[in-house]
């Protein structure tokens, strides 16, 4: 079997006219396209792994790279065993690098626009049932790490902890906002009075999302009676806090949501965005406009939001096999 590409025995020093081009990239991204650090480091991995395959094959400038040596290289990692998301990624990843140093005169021509990749296996998320998602939030709210373990009564900063895990379900649910856009929010983001959100979603767009009575209980609760008991001089305007007093992380938030759905014990749904594919699923269901849909989830491309409408067909389809007597 062909070795990845990134498994080489030695490592390879990259000449400096390509780490020049690669640098430059994710400095335009960074800057220009406002990308995330996520999606930058993705790039970076991308970029590396294609540029220490051409090497020792003779490319020191980008001139070098042709579409045999990157169709060659696609069909190496393919052979290796790389998932198809994630060839479909890295030759997405090459394709802008290409694109983007042809526009900088740094190619004459794009190799990259005549290169195809296997398409994406489109496999539908995990959606919870409506009465998983009822017995999620009528479950005790607790911390995920339980210091007070030899008293009964939860001290203050259980009882705020547990408030913020409530904040966290309701409000993934409630607006269908990622775990990075949740965890970005300021107090300044809301808007009590209007139910809604002020969210700063890819690429700095900007999005107002509504939310229901259950989340702004939550939210009550939460700045009234249990932020105050975390709060700190490093808050700053953190809408969410972890133990500490700093603004909540990512990772807090998806061991959150991981550990509630684990306790559901008949979901193999896991983080956030299980969450967040249930909410839109719902809304579908329930006769929400795609378009609306679209705006809530902050989909650049109403085709993006369309998984949802075959979700929604293979939950009637498996309904309609339950019940009908010839089905």
């Amino acid at each position: 079997m062909p070795q990845r590409p990134e498994q080489k025995s030695e490592p390879i020093t990259i000449p400096a006219a390509l780490q020049s081009a690669h640098d430059g990239f994710l400095r335009h991204m960074r800057l220009e396209r406002s990308r995330s650090e996520h999606t930058l480091r993705a790039y970076s991995s991308d970029i590396t792994n294609l540029l220490t395959y051409a090497i020792p094959r003779g490319a020191q400038t980008l001139e070098g790279i042709d579409l045999p040596l990157l169709r060659t290289w696609l069909m190496t990692l393919q052979e290796s065993g790389l998932a198809r998301a994630t060839l479909s990624r890295r030759s997405a990843s090459i394709r802008s690098f290409l694109a983007w140093a042809l526009r900088e005169n740094l190619i004459d021509t794009n190799p990259a626009s005549r290169l195809q990749s296997p398409k994406r296996e489109q496999r539908l998320p995990h959606v919870l049932q409506s009465n998983q998602i009822q017995r999620m939030f009528d479950a005790p709210p607790r911390p995920t790490n339980q210091g007070n373990t030899d008293t009964k009564e939860p001290t203050a900063e259980e009882r705020a902890l547990a408030d913020r895990n409530t904040l966290i379900l309701e409000l993934l649910y409630a607006t269908a906002i990622r775990v990075g856009e949740l965890v970005s929010l300021d107090i300044d983001s809301l808007d009590l009075d209007r139910r809604t959100l002020r969210v700063i979603g890819k690429g700095d767009k900007e999005r107002t999302v509504p939310f229901g009575q259950p989340a702004l209980n939550a939210l009550d609760n939460w700045l009234r009676r249990s932020r105050p008991t975390l709060r700190n001089e490093h808050s700053g305007p953190a809408l969410l806090l972890g133990k500490r007093g700093k603004r909540l992380d990512a990772r807090q938030a998806r061991e959150v949501v991981s550990k509630a759905l684990a306790d559901l014990g008949d979901t193999a749904a896991r983080g956030p965005h299980a969450l967040r594919h249930s909410a839109a699923t719902h809304l579908l269901d329930r006769g929400a406009d795609l378009r609306a849909v679209q705006e809530i989830l902050g989909h650049s491309s109403l085709a993006t939001t369309q998984l949802y409408t075959h979700v929604s067909v293979e939950r009637l389809k498996e309904s309609y096999q339950r019940a009908h007597p010839r089905a």
